[in-house]
């Protein structure tokens, strides 16, 4: 059994990983770069262990560090979180290799999953729909005018070994090509050290879903439902909810198996995600698989009741999974909000700086997974990400009336931040409506931004503060100036309206 884990990792996702450890009674082992000396996970691990300068490269992403830092804090294995090195086939084989148990997927599995096109076959042997593309790298600009002459514009160029956004590029017209292609290229050589590119069909209005799943060593393999994930800034997600709006129970049982069968082709051991991309018409394709922890986990552990760091563990330990599908429900609806500290009327830029003040929001259904203190200095290297608002209603329309009310609590000082935009989200039409997709956002800029009234019930509200006014004027008003002041009077039509007077 597990007894001591080094997490290689930092931030809100170090902190909730060792929370689990130490309910299980497991001893936590922290890693920390020069620019975390004073974190949260550097404090409340059992023991911590410096691995090198604050840029990623030489301390997070140095494996020979972690794996350093592993055998002197003689930790008997390794949970990667997210990011970083969570999909890097060679820290897995390191850490067998060393006999550190890797709290996560085979080397096999993570390499194959890894590479776009190598996925793409995988699933389409397996059965999983893919989008219409490309069937392996493009290798000139010739073969990709000739790929979307067969399959038709628009399309996306994508790295084979990318995610988060980079080396993306969308191509609406033939002549973009050529800039496209490059541009795809040089990001993906910048980002993975890996400049492979392939074509996809460009799906229009599309949502992103998708599905949790756990696997066993012993071949069992369960799903934990869906996540609708198409609220998203520069392709990086910022809400995500369970159950997603859109899906008819068919529908989620038919992703679900398929979800099921793509663990199956890898023969995948750990949590996974299977992630689609879903049309208009509910038409739905395998996207990628991210063979980790995901961010927004916490609304599936809120809303199926399980915890999915124990589970991992216990999969590390050799357990059979005691979960069984038909025995899993969601219960109720659940809401994430990511709070990064950025400038959302800055596109979105990261907003490093010292933390003078921060206020959590409490109460029945509200979880907060962060990192950041009063006196913390948020550092420039690493993602901006600092909390994460998880809110779970006994519906939709009351998970979303209880994160507003959370956002509108919760409180932070010194840095900029997304507080006030997630706010805004939650008033917006589309999104209350559920009828969102990976655009909403740029479609909504106005409205998000501030430029627009929140919606009637804000104009509502500004019309009975004026006409609140208006009656406190005439009740100190002579009957002369009584008469002028109703004549000046616009919107008392609009006013008995609201007031259904």
């Amino acid at each position: 059994m597990i007894k001591k884990v080094l997490v290689a990792n930092r931030g809100e996702i170090a902190v909730r990983i060792i929370r689990s450890c130490r309910e299980m009674g497991i001893l936590t082992v922290a890693v920390y770069s020069d620019a975390d000396r004073k974190a949260m996970h550097v404090l409340y691990a059992d023991e911590a262990y410096h691995i090198g300068p604050s840029p990623s490269v030489d301390s997070y992403l140095s494996i020979e560090n972690i794996i350093k830092a592993a055998k002197t804090s003689k930790a008997d294995a390794v949970h990667p979180g997210y990011g970083f090195l969570s999909e890097n086939p060679a820290f897995s084989a390191r850490c067998k290799k060393e006999g550190i148990l890797f709290i996560g997927p085979s080397e096999y599995a993570i390499s194959q999953m890894g590479d776009k096109i190598t996925a793409r076959k995988i699933m389409t042997n397996a059965g999983v729909p893919v989008v219409p593309g490309t069937p392996g790298k493009i290798a000139s600009e010739e073969e990709a005018l000739k790929t979307i002459e067969s399959i038709g514009l628009p399309v996306m160029i994508k790295a084979s070994a990318g995610g988060g956004g980079k080396g993306m590029r969308l191509v609406k017209s033939p002549k973009d090509v050529k800039n496209g292609l490059r541009a795809a290229r040089s990001e993906a050589k910048t980002a993975f050290g890996d400049d492979s590119v392939f074509i996809e069909k460009y799906i229009e209005s599309p949502h992103h879903i998708e599905f949790q799943i756990l696997a066993d060593q012993h071949g069992n393999v369960i799903h934990l439902f869906e996540r609708e994930c198409s609220v998203q800034r520069r392709h990086q997600k910022i809400i995500e909810e369970t159950p997603s709006p859109i899906l008819t129970p068919e529908k989620r049982k038919e992703m679900g198996d398929h979800a099921i069968a793509a663990a199956k082709a890898v023969n995948y051991e750990g949590a996974g995600t299977i992630e689609f991309i879903v049309d208009k018409d509910l038409n739905y394709y395998f996207l990628e698989m991210n063979t980790r922890l995901q961010v927004e986990h916490p609304i599936t552990e809120r809303v199926v009741g399980v915890d999915l760091v124990k589970e991992q563990i216990h999969i590390a330990n050799g357990w059979e999974l005691t979960l069984k599908q038909e025995e899993l429900k969601q219960n109720g609806h659940a809401i994430e909000c990511r709070v990064y500290a950025e400038d959302p009327e800055n596109n979105f830029m990261p907003a490093p700086g010292k933390v003078t003040h921060i206020g959590i929001p409490y109460g029945v259904g509200v979880r907060v997974d962060g990192y950041i203190y009063e006196g913390f200095e948020i550092p420039l290297f690493y993602d901006p990400l600092i909390a994460k608002l998880i809110v779970w209603g006994r519906d939709r329309n009351d998970a979303i009336e209880r994160t507003r009310r959370a956002l509108n609590e919760f409180t932070i000082a010194g840095v900029k931040n997304n507080l006030q935009f997630l706010e805004r989200i939650m008033h917006a039409k589309e999104f209350i409506h559920g009828n969102y997709t990976t655009h909403f956002i740029e479609q909504n800029q106005e409205f998000l931004s501030g430029e627009e009234p929140c919606d009637k019930i804000c104009e509502d509200v500004v019309i009975i503060t004026a006409f609140l006014e208006y009656l406190e004027k005439i009740r100190k008003a002579s009957p002369k100036e009584m008469t002028a002041i109703k004549n000046n009077w616009k919107d008392y039509s609009r006013v008995r309206s609201v007031l259904k007077l």
